[in-house]
């Protein structure tokens, strides 16, 4: 998140509109507001869905970083083709539910791959299963660990996130 929105910070026509997050003691609420960004907080409960439709309004586009649920079908039907996430993996190998983070890494070494890297894509009902947006890749190393694969494919998603957010942004893919 801190990386997309420095970003968007500095390049022309584009803005941060807010950062919403499910918890007030979430690492990127604190980022967020030490970045001078807007916040808003929207817990799981009863009113989810409509408390989050509420926060969304005025945007454009919604980045998810570290999302780690699926959206209200709502969310997703009225904001088709502007939601956008990033997988630390090359969809559609090694997505789905519980590929987060380390597992994700754990389960390319283990499967003794050559190449991961990071997607980023649509956002769907289903988990990371909307079209392909961008993808960058990075070698799997034969010494690599897990933490050392992550370290890797943090780098490609801290560029890749935003680069795939103009394009969809400027009309060059939909």
């Amino acid at each position: 998140m801190v990386a997309l929105a420095q970003h968007i910070s500095a390049a022309p026509g584009f803005v941060v509109h807010k950062v919403i997050g499910s918890k007030a003691d979430a690492p990127a609420i604190h980022a967020a507001r030490e970045l001078g960004l807007k916040t808003t907080v929207v817990e799981f409960g009863d009113n989810f869905e409509q408390d989050l439709a509420n926060a969304l309004e005025g945007s454009d586009w919604i980045c998810l970083a570290g999302f780690l649920r699926l959206l209200p079908e709502s969310i997703v039907n009225k904001w088709d083709h502007r939601i956008l996430n990033i997988h630390p993996a090359l969809l559609p190998k090694f997505g789905g539910k519980g590929m987060y983070g380390i597992h994700v890494h754990e389960a390319v070494i283990a499967a003794g791959e050559s190449e991961s890297g990071c997607t980023v894509h649509y956002v769907t009902k289903n988990y990371d299963e909307g079209d392909v947006i961008r993808q960058d890749r990075c070698p799997v190393l034969p010494e690599d660990s897990p933490e050392a694969l992550a370290t890797r494919v943090l780098a490609l998603e801290h560029r890749t996130y935003f680069a795939a957010l103009k394009e969809v942004a400027h009309g060059s893919r939909y």
